[in-house]
């Protein structure tokens, strides 16, 4: 049996709950397992709307950013949903006339999509950022973008 592809998206989309609800079931067999919520949101940090990308299969990419002190990621942006979490480190990010936000330690968000931005490290010791994107094949991750004016 095919499946469509906006039924194939909402498979993807779909499996982080079930994995949650794997994980209510595997808490309620073993009391040891825990979980901690680290954001629950359904809007990014410059408070628009998250929305999935369609029209094509869905495709997660996750991995760490590593950025050396004073070293900034230049303007771009994304077209699709990225969560963030600083693992070490410090994180200054300037999103033009929506303001600057800092992330520390410990720190997750839910990336601006669609608004031209820069990241700096601005702390003392190299920054490690994990970012997982939430997007769709043939979908880039970033896209350089010119400085806002």
């Amino acid at each position: 049996m095919s499946l469509s592809i906006s039924k194939k998206v909402l498979c993807a989309l779909a499996a982080p709950t079930l994995f949650a609800l794997g994980a209510a079931t595997a808490m309620a067999l073993a009391p040891s397992i825990t979980f901690t919520p680290l954001l629950q949101t359904s809007k990014t940090v410059i408070d628009e709307p998250i929305v999935y990308p369609t029209g094509a299969p869905a495709k997660i990419t996750a991995g760490y950013i590593d950025v050396p002190p004073g070293v900034s990621t230049g303007w771009h942006q994304h077209g699709i949903p990225l969560v963030g979490m600083v693992m070490e480190g410090e994180l200054t990010v300037d999103y033009g006339n929506k303001g600057k936000r800092t992330y520390k330690q410990g720190d997750t968000f839910v990336e601006a999509i669609n608004q031209t931005h820069q990241g700096t490290n601005t702390g003392t010791a190299p920054l490690r950022l994990l970012a997982v994107y939430i997007g769709a094949e043939g979908m880039p991750t970033s896209i350089p973008e010119k400085p806002p004016e």
